[in-house]
């Protein structure tokens, strides 16, 4: 069989020459294309989901979350296996299915059972499910600073949530960016124990009151002729002076004011951990990618969009790419081309030895680029990626 091959290879050297060029071309076009990672994705089909409970000690929210939460999800078609994590006021349950099952059905049959089991959980408790994702879908990690100290870390990360987040979210294959650190800013009525017991205000007083102070309310509609006027109550306000203002009750002929009774003031969520950057306290912005999309490619569009917001920051702020996946990457493709180049070159000078014949040396060493053309081609066929096992 093999004298055969080789006597048409012989006798039809323009149509083998054809198909080689043929393959060559389409090995090419496919290592273009493919998407490119460190590693394969080898995580199962996995959907997320994640409660927040503020306020809750763990052994609360394994009874009153998670454990409903396992009930519920327990059945559902595909699943292999059900794994929770408890902590303080959060719940996270990781529902994994079989191999090959999509991702997005998969969701689909945890969103019809999640219905059903809201009314089980504590008032204001809703899960969600986390974005698509993989264990190797962090792509970059971007630090947010200044050195100057002109700009507190809250700031710093109101300025991270709102731009840099929003600009980065909107880039076409990004799942997820994530801001750690910083502090959320929040507008805080901190009430005064002493000072509400000499007015004999409760706690839910003040409460409502600062409740009812940064909320809009509707007022139904004027008919006008042929037009409908909306009627609103417009109370929603970050003035600290207007919020300290707001009546909590009436004593005798005087009106008892947050003010008298608490302190209204910035500050920040209770922050568990926090991040700096080159020293300097502030923000770190975790990207992630879906899954199936080049990473390399995706990795130059956020660096784009860094380029862009750099360019308008506020005076004294520093972006600074503290993780890049791509780096591994560009390593492992850098391995195969020197490996390619040192296997050619020994290949070469083998031959030459051996056969002394440059055009046999030659002609033996096309081999070499075709072979892993047409690997590629196989790679693409299969729906494969180029990562550091495939080029191993």
């Amino acid at each position: 069989m093999l004298n055969r091959l080789i006597r048409f290879s012989l006798k039809q050297r323009a149509l083998v020459m054809v198909l080689a060029l043929v393959m060559l071309v389409l090995g090419i076009k496919s290592a273009v294309e493919l998407p490119v990672d460190v590693l394969p994705d080898l995580t199962k089909p996995t959907v997320t989901l994640l409660t927040e409970a503020r306020g809750y000690a763990p052994e609360e929210v394994e009874t009153l979350i998670t454990i409903p939460l396992e009930n519920s999800l327990m059945g559902v078609n595909g699943v292999t296996r059900l794994r929770t994590t408890t902590d303080v006021g959060l719940s996270l349950v990781f529902v994994e299915f079989d191999w090959g099952t999509d991702i997005y059905q998969a969701r689909q049959f945890v969103q019809e059972r999640m219905t059903g089991v809201a009314e089980q959980l504590p008032e204001g408790v809703s899960p969600y499910m986390t974005p698509v994702s993989s264990l190797m879908g962090e792509i970059m990690l971007v630090g947010v600073s200044d050195p100057s100290g002109k700009m507190e870390p809250r700031d710093l990360r109101t300025y991270a949530d709102w731009t840099i987040s929003r600009r980065l979210q909107s880039i076409s294959g990004i799942a997820e960016v994530l801001s750690m650190g910083g502090g959320v800013k929040q507008l805080q009525v901190q009430p005064d124990p002493e000072r509400m017991l000499a007015l004999g205000v409760t706690f839910e007083e003040v409460h409502e009151a600062a409740e009812k102070a940064v909320s809009n309310t509707t007022g139904g509609f004027l008919t006008k002729r042929a037009q409908e006027i909306m009627v609103r109550n417009l109370a929603m306000t970050t003035d600290l002076d207007e919020i300290g203002d707001t009546v909590v009750r009436h004593e005798s002929d005087r009106a008892v004011r947050i003010k008298d009774v608490a302190t209204v003031a910035w500050g920040i969520e209770p922050m568990r951990g926090d991040a700096a950057t080159n020293g300097y306290p502030g923000v770190i912005i975790s990207v992630k990618k879906s899954p199936g999309f080049d990473t390399l490619d995706l990795t130059k569009r956020v660096e784009e969009a860094l380029a862009q917001l750099e360019k308008s920051v506020p005076e004294g702020v520093v972006l600074t790419q503290v993780y890049r996946q791509a780096d591994f990457i560009d390593v492992s493709i850098g391995n195969l081309k020197e490996a390619i180049r040192d296997g050619a070159i020994m290949v070469a000078v083998i031959l030459f030895l051996f056969l002394l014949n440059v055009r046999t040396t030659f002609i033996t060493l096309t081999a070499i680029p075709l072979s892993l053309g047409i690997a590629v081609a196989v790679f693409d066929l299969f729906g494969l990626g180029v990562n550091s096992m495939t080029l191993g």
